[in-house]
């Protein structure tokens, strides 16, 4: 089993298809074909289930994809370290479009003070798009509003945002010390999209109180939300670290919710993955910041 088997597996498992793999390796079929079946001669287990033209990766399969991504990607790290050894490193770096919007920049302008001659590369899309590129060694790190669902992902939480209600600045409820999401219920809802990490959480609060709500306004933009309910079209519950500038500049107003919606923000890597001191300097620097109000000083 050598190093050529394994990056034939990977590109096998990602292209979906010998065919595929073939033409990005600028292969012959059989010759793809027979390196599959020499990794599964060695390690006696089928990689990949056959079905007329298709294939598709077995349970084997999959835990090999895990580590073998790995090491194609360990090896090329090392190819690009050695032959050009006097370049500026880098770290491929995702979060989700929250931790994107308020908390990469200041992160970066602070790790980059730390480590000059190091780059940060970003990626910045949904959570569930992020961790489909840590599993696909695509970035090294990821930074997302979730706990990862898949086994192969280790997570460490690193901040704590709080989900909180927003109403018209004149809106009865501003006269409140406090709102129970029921209250809220009985005013028209704004909220994002199905999918996102806050909508996720909100729906979960409210199934947990039996609370049913059926929103006015679904958008995948916050801002629209924000704007919605400025103009009095209903009211919302979203992260704090959404809506701290329009409650700062009084375009919403904030009432605190009477129970209170906490989630974490979390670290996340691949667990077969190896972390170069840089990396995990950047790891180290997350968990040692005040993620606080004056984060962005």
């Amino acid at each position: 089993m050598t190093l050529r088997h394994m990056k034939i597996f990977v590109t096998v498992f990602q292209q979906g298809s010998i065919t595929g793999a073939a033409r990005d390796l600028h292969l012959a079929q059989p010759s793809v074909s027979l390196a599959i079946k020499e990794l599964e001669n060695y390690y006696g287990l089928r990689l990949f289930e056959r079905i007329g033209r298709h294939i598709s990766p077995t349970e084997g399969g999959k835990e090999f994809y895990g580590y073998a991504v790995h090491i194609v990607s360990l090896f090329q790290e090392m190819e690009k370290k050695m032959k050009n050894w006097d370049a500026v490193g880098s770290i491929r770096i995702g979060t989700s479009i929250t931790i994107g919007t308020h908390i990469l920049p200041a992160l970066t302008r602070r790790f980059q003070r730390e480590y000059p001659k190091l780059h940060l590369e970003a990626i910045i899309s949904k959570s569930s798009d992020i961790e489909q590129h840590i599993l696909n060694n695509s970035i090294d790190i990821g930074l997302i509003e979730t706990q990862p669902e898949h086994p192969e992902l280790t997570f460490i939480p690193f901040m704590e945002d709080t989900m909180c209600a927003i109403v018209p600045c004149h809106h009865p409820l501003t006269r409140q010390t406090d709102v129970s999401l029921s209250q809220l219920a009985e005013y028209p809802f704004l909220m994002r999209e199905h999918g996102s990490a806050g909508r996720e959480i909100l729906d979960a609060a409210l199934s947990l109180q039996q609370i049913s709500v059926r929103p006015v306004w679904e958008s995948s933009s916050t801002q629209a939300i924000v704007r919605g309910v400025s103009e009095g079209i209903g009211v919302a519950v979203l992260p704090y670290l959404l809506v701290e500038r329009d409650i700062r500049e009084k375009l919403v107003a904030m009432v605190p919710l009477t129970e209170p919606i906490r989630r974490n923000l979390n670290i996340i890597y691949h667990k077969s993955k190896y972390l170069t001191p840089n990396m995990l300097a950047f790891i180290d620097l997350c968990q040692k910041e005040s993620f606080s109000k004056d984060f962005s000083v």
